[in-house]
């Protein structure tokens, strides 16, 4: 019986890989061409936020963080650099550009202690407290 069962299941493995169709495998997900350096450059926000986390500890002396900050930004420099480079190489334009591209629309006003100034969200009444970050509107 188990020898059976274990037929018909490598049968069945060996069915559908033989016959799947292309049109049945999704599409693979596209990678980016400056997705390496967007890694990169998380790593280096990550390692300067743990080389002051670590120098408020106490554990670095003033000059060895100023030295390894410098050292960290100068490579982001580079990284950032690379990026507009890569950018631009692929005819995609600048981050910078894109992202000033396009001014915020300006937000209706509203009677004061019905929109909330932290994260804008607008209520019928007058609250206390926002309902949905919970921070004092007043």
């Amino acid at each position: 019986m188990i020898i059976t069962s274990a037929v018909v299941l490598v049968m069945a493995a060996l069915f559908y890989t033989l016959f799947v169709r292309d049109k049945d495998v999704p599409e693979p997900i596209p990678v980016s061409p400056i997705q390496h350096l967007e890694d990169r450059k998380h790593a280096i926000y990550d390692n300067l936020r743990d080389l002051q986390f670590e120098y408020r500890l106490g554990k670095l002396t003033d000059e060895d963080y100023q030295q390894t900050k410098q050292a960290l930004q100068k490579e982001l420099a580079v990284v950032l650099s690379e990026t507009e480079q890569t950018l631009k190489t692929l005819g995609l334009g600048s981050v910078r550009k894109q992202a000033t591209a396009k001014p915020a629309a300006p937000r209706p006003t509203a009677a004061k202690g019905t929109v909330c100034p932290h994260c804008g969200a607008s209520f019928k009444e007058n609250l206390k407290f926002c309902g949905e970050c919970g921070k004092a509107i007043a």
